[in-house]
């Protein structure tokens, strides 16, 4: 019985030969597995070639040899970047090649090592620009260096002709800096056959500008759409400070002016601004190098550090605080707060490809001392400023001992066996989380429709009775005690807020599943900013779903399409008409979930083989904490802007 396999492993061990051994040369590797060096080959891959030729002149500005940037989206679909910085070297490389053709075709090639062609910088591998080429249908480069213009095209990574210098001076001039003779040219279009999507997308690259514009206090950059014939410019000389600013424009500042903190410490650049307002959340954003640290580091450690011990500091010192109270925490200290971190270091260690998080171990110190020396600077000088923020911190130091009561309760209720969870939570039979999906329900109706189509072996049901809080204008303490609120905390069974843990999430898909109205997009949008500002990590692994059922049921008797708008009724109709039913077409319009049979709702929205489930992710902190602060807060006229603003998108309106 044993034979057999043995020889069938013999056969297979004698065909695996040195003739199966594949070497991949130049910058074929990046063709083969793009992914390694990019994340994917969708839209968010399309983008990092964006970031990977941009971050190039960023470096520039920041070793102050460029003052502008100019971004193009052509209306053939290719990208354009031009700077007026040194311009990428020419002359012989050590290779016999020249240096432009080395950094354009070969991975790991680039100034960002040795720390002699940048003493800062974002790209850390010197991958970046040689990946852009092998990953582009077509490329060129041309540099501007002292009057001449040198030109390299290449085809999917592969130079077509040596480097070589054309045109005159006059011409070499075109579209780069007149005064200064010097710059770079990036033309790029993005190959088909390694992307799905090959749309440039306005919103996603503005954004990234403007951050790099705050980030860089002085630069001029431009960005311009020759699709749809759009410009955009940013230059803002207060740097981080306008980026708080900006932040907080939607939200009421408890002090006028941002406590701003610059200063050079052992070639370490930091700048750091911060203002507090009268919301709740905190928005910190990190950078380190002008990358978005997302998951912090050394230098938001320091921050914390700092802020918390200069204002005890500061609070006894002004006797708002007495020798028997005591201390602020960190949580105290950070609610409401509006932050931008900014480091700049010559030798950047950072987790992992994606560059995350900062760990150098030095910068914690550094940015401790320099942001304690600047806020204790400010209170001094503004004392005003001092007891507003201070009188704000005792708040929610009260409150937060309130919302410990309430979420001791909460947890205790949590922590039992199966008879404690919600009632009228229809749990499922799984117990492994990875397989385990529940669904967050409007109302009883739909709730009892969803709980008689579901499968029971893996989805639970949980009906939420009425709108749920809206947490953007509520502290911790509050949203504990929201009868909504408190059965989903307990039926997702890891907590809350600092004390959430995504290891005892009980379900890996929490979908939600409203009435397609605009009632159903109110709860929905409510439940997101439940999710984002008091369970972030839910939405960071990827476990936060939108369901889509349908709005149209259309039918002749015996074949039925259901359609989520107009657009796809209109598609129904015409599909079934071809048919020869014609006059026998019935199309119903589905006023809610609760209208939908177990058997309808099971077919369009929770069956695996057919549902479309929408994953929820945020790919600018920034951004989504703006929209949330815009639609969920306090102050009306923000909200009543944006929706002006955003109305003419509207295509398809339901009311």
């Amino acid at each position: 019985m044993t034979a057999q396999p043995s020889r069938r492993r013999a056969r297979a061990s004698a065909a695996y030969t040195a003739a199966d051994i594949q070497v991949l040369e130049g910058l074929q590797a990046v063709r083969k597995r793009p992914g390694m060096y990019i994340g994917s080959t969708d839209a968010r891959g399309l983008h990092q070639l964006v970031w990977e030729v941009v971050d190039n002149s960023i470096d520039e500005a920041m070793a102050n040899m460029a003052t502008r940037i100019d971004v193009t989206i052509g209306a053939d679909g290719h990208l354009e970047v031009v700077d007026d910085g040194r311009g990428i070297p020419v002359d012989r490389h050590a290779t016999g090649k020249s240096a432009l053709e080395v950094i354009m075709t070969v991975l790991h090639a680039g100034a960002k090592f040795g720390g002699g062609g940048y003493k800062v910088s974002g790209g850390l591998h010197g991958v970046g620009v040689s990946v852009v080429n092998a990953l582009a249908a077509e490329m060129r480069v041309e540099v501007l260096r002292d009057g001449k213009r040198y030109v390299q095209e290449y085809r999917r990574g592969t130079p077509q002709k040596p480097v070589r210098l054309v045109g005159g001076e006059a011409e070499a001039n075109r579209g780069l800096d007149w005064a200064r003779h010097h710059g770079t040219r990036t033309w790029v279009l993005p190959d088909s056959e390694i992307f799905e999507d090959l749309d440039f997308n306005w919103e996603t690259i503005a954004t990234r500008l403007r951050e790099s514009a705050y980030l860089n206090k002085g630069i001029w950059i431009r960005l311009l759409d020759e699709r749809v014939g759009r410009e955009k410019n940013y230059l803002f000389q207060g740097g981080v400070t306008s980026f708080v600013r900006h932040l907080n424009r939607h939200r009421t500042p408890l002090h006028q002016h941002p406590i701003f903190v610059e200063r050079v410490v052992e070639g370490t650049s930091v700048e750091v601004a911060l203002q507090y307002n009268d919301g709740f959340a905190e928005t910190v954003l990190p950078f380190a190098n002008n990358i978005h640290t997302v998951d912090g580091g050394t230098h938001v450690t320091g921050f914390r550090a700092a802020l918390t011990s200069s204002l005890n500091e500061w609070a006894r010192r002004a006797s708002v605080l007495s020798e028997k109270d005591t201390n602020l925490s960190g949580d105290d200290v950070r609610e409401g707060l509006t932050a931008v971190i900014s480091v700049k270091l010559t030798d950047p260690q950072f987790e992992g490809q994606t560059k995350a998080k900062l760990g150098n171990a030095d910068i914690k110190g550094i940015v401790q001392t320099v942001v304690s020396d600047g806020i204790m600077q400010h209170l001094e000088e503004n004392p005003a400023d001092g007891r507003r923020i201070l009188e704000k911190c005792l708040t929610a130091a009260r409150a937060r001992e309130a919302a410990r009561k309430a979420r001791d309760l909460v947890i205790r209720k949590g922590a039992l066996d199966g008879m404690a969870l919600p009632g009228k939570l229809a749990d499922c039979q799984e117990r492994d989380p990875a397989l385990s999906e529940l669904y967050i329900v409007e109302g009883d109706s739909a709730g009892g429709s969803a709980k008689q189509g579901r499968n029971r072996q893996n989805q639970a049901v949980l009906p939420l009775r009425g709108k749920l809080l809206n947490v953007e204008k509520a502290r911790l303490d509050k949203v504990l005690s929201s009868e909504n609120v408190r059965p989903l905390i307990i039926a997702l069974g890891a907590g809350i807020g600092d004390q959430f843990d995504i290891a005892k999430l009980r379900y890996h898909r929490i979908c939600l599943l409203s009435d397609a109205d605009v009632d159903g997009a109110h709860i929905t949008t409510l439940l997101l900013t439940f999710f984002y500002r008091h369970m972030p990590m839910v939405i960071e692994n990827g476990y936060l779903y939108l369901c889509q059922p349908p709005l149209y049921r259309v039918s002749t008797g015996k074949q039925t399409r259901y359609a989520a708008d107009e657009r796809g009724r209109e598609a129904a109709l015409r599909e079934l008409s071809r048919d020869g039913k014609g006059r026998n077409v019935t199309v119903q319009r589905f006023k809610g979930l609760g209208e939908m049979n177990p058997d309808q709702l099971w077919e369009t929205t929770m069956n695996p083989e057919t549902r479309t489930l929408l994953q929820v992710s945020v790919r600018d902190a920034a951004d989504a904490d703006e929209t949330f602060s815009t639609l969920m807060g306090e102050r009306v006229e923000p909200r009543r802007d944006f929706i002006r603003g955003e109305a003419r998108k509207v295509r398809n309106l339901d009311i």
